[in-house]
C-alpha cells in the first residue's frame, strides 16, 4: 500500500522523472514547487500534500486550519537501538507511524510500494517505555525509521516525507527477486544522508 495524494504521485513516477525544472505545484494554491518544499498532512482525507513556502507557513501553528492540515516537521534524530521484534516486523527495514487515534501503523518498503500493518497497541507501548524518545514522535508527521537489514542498526525519528522517499527509493532500485546489486548501496546512502542532515 503506498500513501496517497501528492506523495504517492511523486513515488510512483521518481524513477521515471526527468531532471531540470520541476513541474510540480503546491496542492493548496497551484504555485509552482521549488525543487525542495514542504509537504502538510490533511487529516481529513489521509492525504499529505505538496506545498509552497507561502502555504505552509500558514500551518506552522499546530491549530492553524483547525488542525486539518499538518505541516510536516523537519527534525530528525538519531536513536539509541531499539527492539522492534516484538512490533511485528518481518523484515530489517520498516517504518512505524503513529496515528492521532493512538494506534501505529508500521510500514515496510517493497518493490510494490508500502505494505502496511497494524501494531499491536501493547507492542507499541512497550517500545516507548524503552525509548521515551519515541513518546514525542508527532502523530501522523513524524515516523519511527529503521534499518537493521545486513547487520545495520539505524534507528531515527523522521519526517513522514523522509520515509515516502525511501519507498521511492526501494521502488526504484529494486531488480529481480532478491533486489540486485544497487538496492543496498542506495539504502545506505539514503540513511547516511539523514546522517548529514540532523548534523
Amino acid at each position: 500500500m503506498t500513501p496517497p495524494g501528492a506523495l504517492a504521485r511523486i513515488i510512483r513516477s521518481s524513477a521515471d522523472r526527468p531532471t531540470g525544472r520541476s513541474e510540480e505545484r503546491c496542492d493548496l494554491c497551484g504555485e509552482p514547487l521549488a525543487g525542495t518544499h514542504r509537504h502538510l498532512h490533511d487529516t481529513d482525507r489521509a492525504e499529505t500534500l505538496c506545498a509552497c513556502q507561502a502555504c505552509s507557513l500558514l500551518f506552522t501553528e499546530h491549530d492553524a486550519g483547525d488542525a486539518r492540515y499538518l505541516l510536516v516537521p523537519r527534525r530528525r534524530v538519531r536513536l539509541p537501538p531499539v527492539e522492534t521484534a516484538p512490533l511485528g516486523v518481518p523484515v530489517g527495514l520498516a517504518f512505524f507511524v503513529p496515528r492521532r487515534d493512538g494506534t501505529v501503523t508500521a510500514h515496510y518498503p517493497s518493490p510494490a510500494g508500502a505494505t502496511r500493518w497494524e501494531v499491536e497497541p501493547d507492542a507499541w507501548r512497550e517500545a516507548v517505555a524503552r525509548c521515551t524518545d519515541l513518546a514525542g514522535v508527532a502523530p501522523e508527521v513524524e515516523a519511527l525509521l529503521v534499518n537493521t537489514a545486513r547487520g545495520l542498526r539505524h534507528h531515527w525519528i523522521v519526517p513522514v516525507d523522509d520515509c515516502f522517499r525511501l519507498v521511492a527509493l526501494v521502488r526504484r532500485e529494486w531488480r529481480g527477486l532478491s533486489g540486485g546489486g544497487r538496492i543496498w548501496p542506495a539504502v545506505e546512502e539514503f540513511f547516511a544522508a539523514l546522517t548529514e542532515r540532523s548534523a
